[in-house]
């Protein structure tokens, strides 16, 4: 399966935070997988680790490059077709990271793995 992870799963992933779900657990250790992670990831958790929402990832958010390669994970840019999408997607979320995460997901057919409802009601397939 090839999928894109929304932020709050990469987090409790590097945490190993017991609120990921065993089904995604076995998916990221599992090779037969493509996990992929969306440059909007590294953008949100340095924003809330900034602005000190976050403050359990700042070891993390220096690291991040090194842990997304270390777990086999692999980059995905913002492209301005992703933009584009992730602006004219309907609906009434306004959360612009989760909007960037279902316009690419959309656009490169991942399913995204996220506990949060707002991806499927942009048509995206999702897995928890």
């Amino acid at each position: 399966m090839r999928c894109l992870i929304d932020t709050h799963a990469l987090i409790w992933w590097w945490l190993d935070d017991m609120r990921l779900s065993p089904t995604i657990r076995a998916m990221m250790i599992d090779p037969a997988h493509d996990v992929h992670v969306s440059s909007v990831c590294g953008w949100e958790i340095a924003n809330k680790v900034r602005i000190g929402k976050l403050p359990q990832m700042a070891e993390q958010v220096h690291r991040y490059d090194a842990l997304v390669a270390d777990d086999g994970m692999i980059h995905l840019a913002i492209r301005h077709d992703h933009a584009l999408r992730a602006g004219l997607l309907p609906g009434a979320q306004r959360d612009p990271f989760d909007r960037m995460i279902a316009a690419q997901a959309l656009i490169e057919g991942l399913t995204v793995i996220s506990r949060d409802p707002a991806f499927a009601a942009f048509g995206c397939d999702a897995i928890w």
